[in-house]
């Protein structure tokens, strides 16, 4: 990224999130973190959240070479720490202490820094109080729960100048930045249209009944920064993506986050204009699923660029001969880019060059991982270090993970919106409405 576009990151953030901040976002350059930890030091880290996601952090954080000792595992669920633990055990020769309360773990002064893989509600406050706590964060998408909290991530790296990487693991593909490097030189000619795509066939889920809470789980902390709520039936086992705001951010903040960062990178593009969307739910219209598990929408930027994201999450058919993936139009040709490569045509649509990626990255399937996700952790590491520059630093990221945001808000107030370029904000009433949350008392996210 060069300097111009720093220089309008830092601006837009200070502008909307109205602090005045010594410190800049070109901290994340390795010279500014060659004081904070020495690079033959060790680093004590503590994983957050022992889902689906957290096993793609293990081969990183184990690898002798790595010099990283793994403190805690950490979450609300007794089974989820006991098979962590037992996963673990297969790669390292003691014992991590087991902890459900992260508050305990930030505590301690030997941990430097937090994996954090929790539902999406807890991201921005979790790792606003790891930094405040003097931990570096390496934050699973979405980075966010919604705008206001996307923008106050990025002011809070800035004010206690602490590294956080963002899990958009694509970042650290070496053939990602190979191609994208040269779409930025022209290959393609200008690069003006991006279409980022989705498509997974995710079974019908079943509705939320109010039960007490499954042994083991505190659901109390669970819902941390969310208003409180009675349990539903199968809520904390991943179903609350689809069970309204109060904990996920649907498919956009799921999944397209990934593919749109792609998009956003290789047109070299910043805040849309305008963002139209076109979103249901169409399948198993009686299940409890009550977000929309298609959608169309249209993100509009300055010189008449334009990335599509067209997402279908339970239909299978691959309409772009892929799972996933993003297609960079330009004036000379076209790019195919995904996980696994990409593929480079010429302006006929004739195939000119194929590069096939080495590495294997988890695609549509639940919980992923792989040797993308452990290069973007080794990167993180290097990051703290100051070894090297972070692939994915949240100033980066959180500009991306806008994109869902407005998605999901346009599709919540079922209008079109315009965006002002540089602070980010809608000029929309009603979408403005939606721009923060409501936080339980106590837990609202301060810097």
């Amino acid at each position: 990224m060069d300097n111009n576009r720093r220089d309008f990151l830092k601006k837009a953030t200070l502008a909307t999130a109205g602090i005045s901040l010594s410190s800049s976002i070109n901290a994340m350059s390795a010279k500014s973190y060659n004081n904070i930890i020495g690079a033959n030091d060790r680093i004590n880290v503590a994983i957050q959240g022992l889902g689906r996601r957290y096993g793609a952090f293990i081969e990183g954080i184990t690898a002798k070479e790595n010099n990283v000792r793994l403190l805690y595992l950490c979450d609300v669920m007794q089974s989820q720490m006991d098979k962590a633990a037992a996963k673990v055990g297969e790669k390292i020769n003691y014992k991590p202490k087991l902890e459900e309360n992260i508050k305990k773990i930030l505590d301690d002064k030997y941990v430097d820094a937090i994996f954090m893989a929790t539902p999406d509600h807890w991201h921005t406050p979790g790792a606003i109080m790891a930094m405040q706590a003097g931990k570096h964060v390496y934050l699973e998408k979405p980075c966010s729960h919604n705008p206001w909290e996307n923008q106050l991530i990025v002011a809070a790296q800035q004010k206690y100048n602490k590294v956080i990487q963002m899990g958009n693991q694509q970042r650290s593909s070496l053939e990602s930045i190979k191609i994208v490097n040269e779409i930025h030189n022209g290959i393609i000619g200008h690069a003006y249209k991006a279409i980022a795509f989705y498509a997974n066939n995710r079974p019908k889920t079943p509705h939320p009944v109010k039960v007490a809470p499954p042994q083991g789980l505190n659901w109390d902390l669970f819902q941390g920064p969310a208003p409180r709520k009675e349990y539903t039936h199968d809520t904390w086992d991943y179903n609350w993506h689809w069970y309204g705001w109060d904990y996920g951010t649907a498919e956009m903040g799921n999944n397209a986050t990934h593919e749109l960062d792609i998009a956003r990178w290789a047109l070299d593009v910043n805040y849309p204009n305008h963002v139209t969307v076109l979103a249901d739910k169409n399948h198993f219209k009686d299940d409890g699923w009550v977000m929309y598990d298609e959608m169309l929408a249209t993100f509009k930027f300055e010189e008449n660029k334009i990335i599509q994201w067209d997402g279908v999450c339970r239909n299978g058919y691959n309409k772009y001969g892929k799972g996933r993936g993003t297609l960079i139009m330009g004036t000379e040709g076209s790019v195919m880019i995904d996980r696994d490569g990409y593929e480079l045509y010429d302006r006929k649509g004739d195939l000119k060059h194929k590069i096939k990626s080495s590495n294997k990255e988890g695609s549509v399937g639940l919980g992923g991982g792989g040797d993308l996700s452990t290069r973007h952790t080794v990167n993180f590491f290097d990051g703290i270090r100051g070894k090297a520059k972070l692939t994915s630093p949240i100033d980066v990221g959180a500009m991306s993970q806008m994109l869902t945001h407005y998605a999901n808000i346009a599709y919540r107030i079922n209008k079109d919106f315009d965006v002002d370029q540089l602070s980010g904000k809608i000029f929309d009433k009603d979408a403005m409405k939606l721009w923060s949350r409501t936080y339980e008392p106590g837990w609202e996210p301060q810097i």
